[in-house]
């Protein structure tokens, strides 16, 4: 690891140290909550089924959800394999159940960086860090890789707040715009659908530290693109209207009605959850109507809501150069 490193150091002019240092974390792997204790540089896999490779398996400029978040040119967003959560509903699957190796299988840090720069001078302003929890130091190579070049973005941490509280206070120096997704507030739920165990502890932790550093506001430039904050993210799952409320009261109660929601109705199901008896099908109309009318009760006020046929807008292929468009 050592010699391959230096060699991609010289190629991007960068000290090896600071690439290296971080990725020493995985020889006794604690990144997140699960704490499988695995040495990864040397080819223990732990839940996340990922070794010591910088796991990226794609980048590119997303014109996603929030319009605050993509802005006029879209956000440069690398996607990592692997996840440290297994939601049976994952619409991101081809990639979070895809395994990551020791040796990189995935771009070379040095390739990484040059399709970064690419999106960036296309005026592209952030960069997308998509489930990042199980890959916080390949993270931190990429972002020292490219301080080193002089790049100054907006980072965006895009997690499903499966976090260990430490993990996040660590990065509040780094780190601008908090994008967490909380899934659930039943704990039952979490290890059904994500074989997550005390999901909704967790998840609220980690949370509460992101608001701890920004508060409900949120900060714009002069095009109206994001610059630091925090945005709340909430997939409304089909049959589970309950759940959705719930997680809309903790908000409301535990942060504020202030906070930013961006509460998403584009559950589509995948080939992984044909036949599941409440998972094999799209909202209904009335259950996001529902979980709407319980946004508002709870004087939530900014935000994004969806059009119910926003499962066809949000479908990625990865096996397409750009998973987001045709």
């Amino acid at each position: 690891m050592t010699r391959r490193y230096e060699k991609i150091s010289r190629q991007l002019n960068i000290d090896a140290g600071e690439i290296l240092k971080p990725l020493q974390e995985l020889s006794d792997c604690t990144c997140c909550p699960r704490d499988c204790h695995v040495d990864r540089i040397n080819g223990e896999h732990g839940f996340c089924h990922s070794g010591a490779g910088l796991c990226v398996v794609s980048i590119c400029a997303h014109r996603g959800e929030e319009p605050v978040i993509s802005g006029k040119h879209g956000i440069c967003n690398i996607f990592f394999a692997g996840c440290n959560m297994q939601c049976a509903f994952c619409q991101n699957y081809e990639i979070s159940r895809a395994e990551c190796q020791t040796s990189e299988s995935g771009t070379e840090l040095v390739e990484i960086i040059r399709q970064v720069e690419t999106i960036l001078a296309t005026g592209s302003k952030g960069v997308g860090f998509v489930s990042p929890s199980h890959a916080l130091p390949q993270m931190k190579v990429i972002m020292a890789a490219l301080k080193a070049r002089g790049y100054d973005q907006t980072y965006v941490f895009n997690t499903n707040a499966y976090d260990n509280t430490e993990a996040i206070i660590s990065l509040l120096d780094v780190i601008d715009v908090w994008l967490p997704d909380l899934k659930y507030m039943d704990e039952r739920l979490g290890r059904l659908y994500s074989d997550a165990p005390n999901y909704p502890q967790i998840a609220t932790a980690a949370i509460k530290e992101m608001y701890a550093r920004t508060g409900a506001e949120i900060r714009l430039d002069d095009d109206d693109t994001i610059e630091s904050g925090l945005i709340i993210r909430h997939l409304v799952l089909p049959g589970e209207v309950e759940n959705s409320r719930t997680v809309l009261r903790w908000i409301a109660e535990e942060l504020s009605p202030s906070v930013h929601i961006s509460l998403m109705s584009q559950y589509h199901p995948t080939p992984l959850v044909a036949g599941h008896s409440r998972l094999d099908r799209t909202l209904r109309a009335e259950e996001y109507e529902e979980v709407v009318e319980e946004f508002e009760r709870l004087g939530f006020y900014r935000g994004w809501v969806q059009e119910l046929d926003s499962p066809a807008h949000y479908r990625p292929d990865f096996n397409r150069r750009h998973p987001f468009e045709d």
